[in-house]
Protein backbone atom coordinates (compact mmCIF):
# COMPACT_ATOMS: atom_id res chain seq x y z
CA UNK A 1 0.00 0.00 0.00
CA UNK A 2 1.51 3.14 -1.01
CA UNK A 3 0.34 6.40 0.45
CA UNK A 4 -0.35 9.52 -1.51
CA UNK A 5 2.55 11.69 -0.09
CA UNK A 6 4.62 8.86 -0.87
CA UNK A 7 3.59 8.53 -4.69
CA UNK A 8 5.83 11.55 -6.09
CA UNK A 9 4.99 11.44 -9.83
CA UNK A 10 1.99 10.13 -11.57
CA UNK A 11 1.85 8.91 -15.29
CA UNK A 12 -0.22 9.61 -17.65
CA UNK A 13 -0.61 6.22 -20.04
CA UNK A 14 -3.42 7.51 -22.46
CA UNK A 15 -0.26 9.65 -24.65
CA UNK A 16 0.20 7.83 -28.00
CA UNK A 17 3.96 7.59 -29.34
CA UNK A 18 3.40 9.54 -32.63
CA UNK A 19 7.08 10.19 -34.06
CA UNK A 20 7.49 13.11 -35.99
CA UNK A 21 3.28 14.21 -36.06
CA UNK A 22 3.90 15.21 -32.16
CA UNK A 23 5.13 18.75 -33.67
CA UNK A 24 1.89 19.03 -35.79
CA UNK A 25 -0.10 17.84 -32.98
CA UNK A 26 1.84 20.65 -30.66
CA UNK A 27 1.37 23.20 -33.72
CA UNK A 28 -2.71 22.65 -34.02
CA UNK A 29 -3.01 22.87 -30.19
CA UNK A 30 -0.54 26.15 -29.86
CA UNK A 31 -2.59 27.50 -32.62
CA UNK A 32 -5.94 26.25 -31.00
CA UNK A 33 -4.90 27.89 -27.61
CA UNK A 34 -3.63 31.08 -29.25
CA UNK A 35 -7.15 31.48 -30.80
CA UNK A 36 -9.13 31.04 -28.12
CA UNK A 37 -6.86 32.91 -25.75
CA UNK A 38 -7.03 36.14 -28.61
CA UNK A 39 -10.90 35.56 -28.64
CA UNK A 40 -11.58 35.82 -25.20
CA UNK A 41 -9.39 38.60 -24.16
CA UNK A 42 -10.77 40.80 -26.96
CA UNK A 43 -14.44 40.40 -25.91
CA UNK A 44 -13.75 40.64 -22.40
CA UNK A 45 -11.91 44.26 -23.41
CA UNK A 46 -14.70 44.92 -25.48
CA UNK A 47 -17.34 44.75 -22.91
CA UNK A 48 -14.74 46.72 -20.48
CA UNK A 49 -14.10 49.43 -22.12
CA UNK A 50 -17.49 50.33 -23.46
CA UNK A 51 -19.95 51.92 -21.06
CA UNK A 52 -22.78 50.80 -23.50
CA UNK A 53 -22.03 47.35 -22.87
CA UNK A 54 -22.03 47.57 -18.81
CA UNK A 55 -25.38 45.92 -18.21
CA UNK A 56 -25.90 42.39 -16.47
CA UNK A 57 -25.79 40.36 -19.53
CA UNK A 58 -22.71 41.77 -20.78
CA UNK A 59 -20.61 41.50 -17.19
CA UNK A 60 -21.89 37.73 -16.85
CA UNK A 61 -20.18 36.91 -20.14
CA UNK A 62 -17.38 38.29 -18.48
CA UNK A 63 -17.21 36.17 -15.41
CA UNK A 64 -18.05 33.30 -18.60
CA UNK A 65 -14.84 34.47 -20.70
CA UNK A 66 -12.45 35.23 -17.89
CA UNK A 67 -13.43 31.64 -16.53
CA UNK A 68 -12.93 30.26 -19.95
CA UNK A 69 -9.28 31.99 -19.96
CA UNK A 70 -8.98 30.33 -16.82
CA UNK A 71 -10.09 26.39 -17.85
CA UNK A 72 -7.72 26.63 -21.05
CA UNK A 73 -4.15 27.99 -19.19
CA UNK A 74 -4.67 24.77 -16.82
CA UNK A 75 -5.23 22.39 -19.55
CA UNK A 76 -3.30 23.69 -22.77
CA UNK A 77 0.17 24.52 -21.36
CA UNK A 78 -0.02 20.90 -19.93
CA UNK A 79 -0.80 19.48 -22.86
CA UNK A 80 1.86 21.19 -24.91
CA UNK A 81 4.66 20.11 -22.79
CA UNK A 82 3.48 16.73 -22.98
CA UNK A 83 3.16 16.60 -26.30
CA UNK A 84 6.60 17.15 -26.66
CA UNK A 85 7.48 15.21 -23.86
CA UNK A 86 9.24 11.43 -23.80
CA UNK A 87 7.94 10.92 -20.80
CA UNK A 88 4.64 11.32 -19.79
CA UNK A 89 4.51 12.03 -16.26
CA UNK A 90 3.58 14.85 -13.79
CA UNK A 91 3.96 15.36 -10.09
CA UNK A 92 1.72 14.88 -7.58
CA UNK A 93 1.21 18.55 -6.06
CA UNK A 94 0.80 19.67 -9.48
CA UNK A 95 -1.51 16.69 -10.89
CA UNK A 96 -3.97 17.88 -7.77
CA UNK A 97 -3.46 21.69 -8.91
CA UNK A 98 -4.31 20.94 -12.43
CA UNK A 99 -7.44 19.20 -10.79
CA UNK A 100 -8.52 21.56 -8.92
CA UNK A 101 -8.33 24.00 -12.08
CA UNK A 102 -10.39 21.87 -14.59
CA UNK A 103 -12.89 20.67 -11.93
CA UNK A 104 -13.50 24.45 -10.22
CA UNK A 105 -13.22 25.99 -14.05
CA UNK A 106 -16.59 23.24 -15.19
CA UNK A 107 -18.40 23.97 -12.30
CA UNK A 108 -18.31 27.70 -12.19
CA UNK A 109 -19.19 27.51 -16.24
CA UNK A 110 -22.39 25.24 -15.19
CA UNK A 111 -23.43 28.12 -12.69
CA UNK A 112 -22.47 30.48 -15.07
CA UNK A 113 -24.88 30.00 -17.50
CA UNK A 114 -27.37 28.90 -14.71
CA UNK A 115 -27.21 32.71 -13.69
CA UNK A 116 -27.36 33.90 -17.28
CA UNK A 117 -30.50 32.10 -17.61
CA UNK A 118 -32.02 33.65 -14.95
CA UNK A 119 -30.97 36.89 -15.90
CA UNK A 120 -32.70 36.12 -19.46
CA UNK A 121 -35.78 35.26 -17.72
CA UNK A 122 -36.06 38.65 -16.05
CA UNK A 123 -35.17 40.59 -19.08
CA UNK A 124 -38.08 39.07 -20.58
CA UNK A 125 -40.62 38.31 -18.02
CA UNK A 126 -40.04 41.33 -16.38
CA UNK A 127 -39.04 43.81 -18.51
CA UNK A 128 -39.90 47.11 -16.78
CA UNK A 129 -38.90 46.01 -13.18
CA UNK A 130 -35.15 44.19 -15.02
CA UNK A 131 -32.97 46.74 -13.70
CA UNK A 132 -34.84 47.12 -9.78
CA UNK A 133 -33.95 43.78 -9.40
CA UNK A 134 -30.98 42.78 -11.05
CA UNK A 135 -29.01 45.35 -9.99
CA UNK A 136 -25.10 46.33 -10.18
CA UNK A 137 -25.06 44.73 -6.22
CA UNK A 138 -26.94 41.78 -7.15
CA UNK A 139 -25.08 40.96 -10.28
CA UNK A 140 -21.57 41.46 -8.07
CA UNK A 141 -22.87 39.19 -5.61
CA UNK A 142 -23.92 36.50 -8.27
CA UNK A 143 -20.36 36.10 -9.68
CA UNK A 144 -19.10 36.39 -6.77
CA UNK A 145 -20.77 33.49 -5.10
CA UNK A 146 -20.42 31.36 -8.26
CA UNK A 147 -16.49 31.70 -8.07
CA UNK A 148 -16.47 31.06 -4.11
CA UNK A 149 -18.60 28.03 -3.80
CA UNK A 150 -17.58 26.32 -6.80
CA UNK A 151 -14.02 26.95 -5.52
CA UNK A 152 -14.95 25.66 -2.04
CA UNK A 153 -16.89 22.68 -3.46
CA UNK A 154 -14.05 21.20 -5.67
CA UNK A 155 -11.67 22.30 -2.84
CA UNK A 156 -12.94 20.09 -0.59
CA UNK A 157 -13.12 17.12 -3.41
CA UNK A 158 -9.50 17.27 -4.15
CA UNK A 159 -8.27 17.45 -0.54
CA UNK A 160 -10.41 14.05 -0.10
CA UNK A 161 -8.53 12.75 -2.99
CA UNK A 162 -5.10 13.84 -2.21
CA UNK A 163 -5.65 11.69 1.64
CA UNK A 164 -6.41 8.06 0.03
CA UNK A 165 -3.79 5.67 -0.03
CA UNK A 166 -3.28 4.72 -3.71
CA UNK A 167 -1.69 0.82 -5.01
CA UNK A 168 -0.45 2.93 -7.81
CA UNK A 169 0.43 6.03 -10.13
CA UNK A 170 -0.70 5.16 -13.43
CA UNK A 171 -3.74 7.64 -15.20
CA UNK A 172 -4.83 6.60 -18.04
CA UNK A 173 -5.75 10.11 -18.99
CA UNK A 174 -4.13 13.12 -20.91
CA UNK A 175 -4.37 15.01 -17.51
CA UNK A 176 -5.35 14.43 -14.05
CA UNK A 177 -8.55 13.35 -13.76
CA UNK A 178 -10.22 13.14 -10.02
CA UNK A 179 -12.13 9.95 -10.35
CA UNK A 180 -9.53 8.04 -12.36
CA UNK A 181 -6.89 8.66 -9.09
CA UNK A 182 -10.05 7.66 -6.58
CA UNK A 183 -9.75 4.61 -8.64
CA UNK A 184 -6.15 3.79 -7.55
CA UNK A 185 -7.20 3.68 -4.08
CA UNK A 186 -6.68 0.76 -1.69
CA UNK A 187 -8.22 3.09 0.75
CA UNK A 188 -12.15 3.00 2.18
CA UNK A 189 -13.29 5.35 -0.86
CA UNK A 190 -16.99 5.69 1.02
CA UNK A 191 -16.65 9.60 2.06
CA UNK A 192 -15.37 10.54 -1.54
CA UNK A 193 -18.00 8.91 -3.11
CA UNK A 194 -20.81 10.23 -0.73
CA UNK A 195 -19.73 13.47 -1.26
CA UNK A 196 -18.47 13.32 -4.62
CA UNK A 197 -22.29 12.15 -5.43
CA UNK A 198 -23.95 14.65 -2.89
CA UNK A 199 -22.01 17.68 -4.23
CA UNK A 200 -22.58 16.45 -8.24
CA UNK A 201 -26.48 16.06 -7.08
CA UNK A 202 -26.08 19.95 -5.95
CA UNK A 203 -24.23 21.43 -8.69
CA UNK A 204 -26.23 19.86 -11.61
CA UNK A 205 -29.72 19.27 -10.37
CA UNK A 206 -29.69 22.79 -8.32
CA UNK A 207 -28.57 25.00 -11.94
CA UNK A 208 -30.60 22.56 -14.25
CA UNK A 209 -33.98 23.03 -12.40
CA UNK A 210 -33.56 26.86 -12.48
CA UNK A 211 -32.37 26.82 -16.05
CA UNK A 212 -35.57 24.04 -17.35
CA UNK A 213 -37.64 26.91 -15.11
CA UNK A 214 -36.63 29.82 -16.41
CA UNK A 215 -37.30 29.01 -19.88
CA UNK A 216 -40.19 26.98 -19.34
CA UNK A 217 -41.49 30.92 -18.39
CA UNK A 218 -39.69 32.53 -21.26
CA UNK A 219 -41.68 30.07 -23.66
CA UNK A 220 -44.94 31.01 -22.46
CA UNK A 221 -44.42 34.69 -22.70
CA UNK A 222 -43.09 34.49 -25.98
CA UNK A 223 -46.25 32.31 -27.08
CA UNK A 224 -48.38 34.94 -25.38
CA UNK A 225 -46.50 37.87 -26.54
CA UNK A 226 -46.10 40.18 -29.61
CA UNK A 227 -43.57 39.61 -32.19
CA UNK A 228 -41.33 41.85 -31.13
CA UNK A 229 -41.17 39.84 -27.53
CA UNK A 230 -40.21 36.52 -29.57
CA UNK A 231 -38.01 38.24 -31.57
CA UNK A 232 -35.94 39.84 -28.61
CA UNK A 233 -36.60 36.36 -26.61
CA UNK A 234 -34.84 34.26 -29.62
CA UNK A 235 -31.55 36.82 -30.41
CA UNK A 236 -31.17 36.91 -26.48
CA UNK A 237 -31.69 33.08 -25.64
CA UNK A 238 -29.94 31.08 -29.20
CA UNK A 239 -26.27 31.78 -27.80
CA UNK A 240 -26.71 30.88 -24.20
CA UNK A 241 -29.38 28.07 -24.78
CA UNK A 242 -26.42 27.24 -27.70
CA UNK A 243 -23.46 27.16 -25.49
CA UNK A 244 -25.66 25.17 -22.66
CA UNK A 245 -26.54 22.32 -25.14
CA UNK A 246 -22.63 22.79 -26.34
CA UNK A 247 -21.36 22.29 -22.56
CA UNK A 248 -23.50 19.55 -21.48
CA UNK A 249 -22.55 17.35 -24.26
CA UNK A 250 -18.91 17.60 -23.40
CA UNK A 251 -19.93 17.21 -20.33
CA UNK A 252 -21.77 13.62 -20.71
CA UNK A 253 -18.85 12.62 -23.38
CA UNK A 254 -16.55 13.17 -19.91
CA UNK A 255 -18.79 11.26 -17.65
CA UNK A 256 -18.93 8.39 -20.16
CA UNK A 257 -15.51 8.11 -20.21
CA UNK A 258 -14.38 8.28 -17.24
CA UNK A 259 -17.25 6.27 -15.22
CA UNK A 260 -17.56 3.49 -18.09
CA UNK A 261 -15.67 1.02 -19.69
CA UNK A 262 -14.49 2.32 -23.54
CA UNK A 263 -11.39 -0.09 -23.73
CA UNK A 264 -13.30 -1.07 -27.07
CA UNK A 265 -12.82 2.65 -28.41
CA UNK A 266 -9.91 3.61 -29.72
CA UNK A 267 -7.61 5.18 -27.77
CA UNK A 268 -7.10 8.98 -30.17
CA UNK A 269 -11.30 9.25 -30.08
CA UNK A 270 -11.00 8.57 -26.26
CA UNK A 271 -8.45 11.25 -25.96
CA UNK A 272 -10.33 13.74 -28.44
CA UNK A 273 -14.25 12.79 -26.05
CA UNK A 274 -12.30 13.70 -22.97
CA UNK A 275 -10.45 16.46 -23.89
CA UNK A 276 -13.97 17.95 -25.71
CA UNK A 277 -16.05 19.38 -22.59
CA UNK A 278 -12.31 21.50 -21.72
CA UNK A 279 -11.77 22.77 -25.02
CA UNK A 280 -15.47 23.16 -26.77
CA UNK A 281 -16.50 26.04 -24.71
CA UNK A 282 -13.62 28.46 -24.58
CA UNK A 283 -13.70 28.24 -28.71
CA UNK A 284 -17.65 27.82 -29.03
CA UNK A 285 -18.57 30.77 -26.37
CA UNK A 286 -16.68 33.80 -28.04
CA UNK A 287 -17.59 32.67 -31.96
CA UNK A 288 -20.91 32.26 -30.83
CA UNK A 289 -21.34 35.41 -28.47
CA UNK A 290 -19.24 37.38 -30.90
CA UNK A 291 -21.24 36.63 -34.22
CA UNK A 292 -24.80 36.21 -32.93
CA UNK A 293 -24.94 39.38 -30.79
CA UNK A 294 -24.47 42.65 -32.68
CA UNK A 295 -23.83 45.35 -30.32
CA UNK A 296 -20.91 42.84 -29.62
CA UNK A 297 -20.35 41.93 -33.03
CA UNK A 298 -20.11 45.89 -34.16
CA UNK A 299 -18.01 47.02 -31.15
CA UNK A 300 -15.18 44.55 -32.23
CA UNK A 301 -15.31 45.17 -36.04
CA UNK A 302 -14.74 49.02 -34.49
CA UNK A 303 -11.89 48.26 -32.15
CA UNK A 304 -10.03 45.75 -35.00
CA UNK A 305 -10.60 48.15 -37.60
CA UNK A 306 -10.83 51.45 -36.39
CA UNK A 307 -14.19 52.32 -38.19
Amino acid sequence: MVNVTQVLMFTLSAYLDTGVLKYLYFLLILSLYVFIVCANVLLIVVICVNRSLHEPMYLFLVSLFVNELYGSTGLFPFLLVQILSDIHSVSAPFCFLQMFCLYSYATIQFHNLSIMSYDRYLAICYPLQYHTRMTSNKVAMLIALTWLLSSVGVGVTISLSSSLLLCGNIIKTVYCDNYAIVKLACSDTRVNNIYGLSYTSLVVFGPLILILYTYIKILKVCFSGSKQTRQKAVSTCTPHLASLINFSFGSLFQILHSRFDMSSVPVMLRNVLSLYFLTCQPLFNPLMYGLQMTKIRSLCKRLIFGC
